[in-house]
């Protein structure tokens, strides 16, 4: 195996098309966020995007797209953002890890969402499931499974839907729109719930905005920028935007207007939003890791990905084991204990509403 570096930009329509077929022959794959328009996109905006095209013989039997921070420092494309990391490759291709980071010009590459059957995996790295909502077998047969085990949630649900009608208006919703003014109404919702929640607001940075309404714009039978929103009235109450492939839907920015919180607006988005993508031809939405309530209550099912690091042997990648690793590890246990966890919850809300107040 050897190896060639791009810049996103520099692959051709030859390399593309192949970068496409290796995708869509796994499954493990089928994530718009290992798209080679993602990373392109990224590309035109990040400039430490890279990707490595791997070579067996003639022949491309992978790609690895990453960021090349200092020090050799690897990441994911858009770190921080992606639900879904790792190579594209050709099945049973022979990596050596230490020997794609040295061709890379890499001393670390960490990673927090690496799709399962991974050559650079290993039994040191911690695995973490990625609740998906699957629709495989028809909407009908998805809403028949959360009846059985999210029955009161589902019918709540259905409750609430109807009372907001009633006291609120018709519902409407709008899905698949490449509409700006919806998207920027989004966007407005989701740095509020940052704020209010003690989060980093993520559309503070430029980029991050221009990302996502290119990826908006950009419109393919295999990738897509996807936003719907639900309206009352004419009235925006809730939305998404999401990118998907031909069959999978990456979760992405779920976001509703407070006023209509007693409704559960949200949940009953996520309702609408999967029947209208088993529609269209959407076999499974991708939740992407994490633990929310949401989440566990509308999910019929599980993917896995995993978090940790693969490295050289050097300075620098001991340098950023101090720095990182203590940090993950116990960032690792609060999550999985449940009162830790809801006690780190409440101290970023705390947080979140202080800051509010102090910002006016």
């Amino acid at each position: 195996m050897h190896v060639t570096l791009a810049h996103p930009r520099e692959l051709g329509p030859d390399e593309l098309s192949r970068w496409r077929a290796l995708q869509e022959s796994d499954a493990a794959f089928d994530n718009p966020f290992l798209s080679p328009e993602f990373t392109i996109t990224v590309g035109e905006l990040r400039d430490l995007v890279r990707v490595a095209v791997l070579y067996d013989g003639q022949d491309i039997a992978g790609f690895f797209p990453f960021e090349r921070h200092p020090m050799g420092i690897g990441k994911p494309v858009a770190a921080g953002l992606t639900d879904a990391q790792g190579l594209i490759h050709a099945k049973d291709l022979d990596v050596d890890p230490a020997k794609l980071l040295k061709s890379c010009g890499l001393s670390v590459y960490e990673f927090d969402h690496l799709v399962s059957g991974q050559p650079l995996l290993d039994e040191r790295h911690e695995r973490h499931p990625s609740p998906i909502i699957d629709l495989r077998d028809g909407y009908g047969r998805y809403t028949a499974s959360l009846r059985e085990h999210s029955g009161k949630t589902y019918k709540s649900t259905l409750a609430k839907g109807r009372k907001l009608q009633r006291e609120a208006g018709t519902l409407r919703h709008d899905y698949a729109t490449t509409d700006l003014a919806p998207l920027r109404t989004l966007l407005g919702w989701k740095t509020d719930q940052y704020r209010r929640t003690g989060r980093t607001d993520r559309f503070s940075h430029q980029w991050i905005v221009e990302l996502v309404e290119r990826l908006l714009a950009t419109q393919s039978e295999s990738f897509a920028g996807v936003l719907d929103m639900i309206y009352v009235d004419d009235e925006p109450v809730a939305g998404h935007f999401g990118l998907r492939t031909r069959t999978t839907l990456a979760g992405w920015f779920p976001a509703y207007d407070t006023r209509f919180a007693k409704y559960s607006p949200g949940l009953i988005h996520h309702l609408a939003m999967a029947e209208r993508a088993a529609e269209s031809g959407i076999q499974v939405i991708d939740m992407g890791r994490g633990q929310k309530e949401y989440k566990d209550k509308l999910k019929n099912g599980e993917l896995e990905v995993a978090e940790g690091r693969v490295a050289r042997v050097g300075p620098a990648a001991g340098v950023h084991w101090m720095m990182r690793v203590p940090v993950r590890k116990t960032r690792a246990t609060v999550m999985a204990n449940p009162f830790l966890l809801k006690t780190a919850d409440k101290a970023l809300k705390t947080y979140g509403r202080l800051r509010t107040v102090l910002q006016g």
